[in-house]
């Protein structure tokens, strides 16, 4: 079964607890939303960085390695492998948390831009787009599932 979130079975052990509005992403993404700001931030942290270690030494879960190749993330030159290094770090360092783009709805040129664009923004900007890119890909990931 693939984890719609990343290692975060908390949002759907507590959607399941609830009444269902009928529309499974709400209900899920309603769970974020009203998690507190610790476990919102922990749901950031639990997503690995795109083209890091985790998908060197094949740590990444499965949803993620495929999600990842399909962004041709698995294809990288030295060179390009270097600028996500260079960027993951930069922006790991601004914020405290890893870089997060649903890679399905881009490519290895839109990914490198979104993080340098994203670089400029503060913290909470950056939560928010965060949140709302794994909304992206938890939609994506349920659509799979049907």
């Amino acid at each position: 079964m693939t984890a719609l979130f990343e290692h975060s079975p908390w949002v759907e052990q507590r959607a399941d607890a609830r009444p269902s509005s009928g529309d499974r992403h709400a209900d899920l993404m309603a769970v974020v939303e009203q998690a507190t700001p610790e476990e919102r931030l922990a749901l950031i942290r639990a997503h690995p960085e795109l083209a890091g270690k985790a998908a060197i030494d094949r740590t990444l879960t499965e949803a993620s390695t495929a999600e990842q190749a399909s962004a041709g993330l698995d294809r990288l030159t030295p060179e390009e492998y270097e600028r996500f290094h260079a960027l993951n770090a930069a922006y790991r360092d601004r914020f405290g948390f890893p870089f997060i783009i649903c890679v399905r709805l881009t490519d290895k040129a839109g990914i490198l831009a979104a993080m340098e664009r994203r670089l400029g923004n503060d913290r909470e900007a950056e939560i928010a787009a965060a949140i709302e890119q794994i909304g992206e890909i938890v939609r994506l990931r349920l659509k799979d599932l049907t």
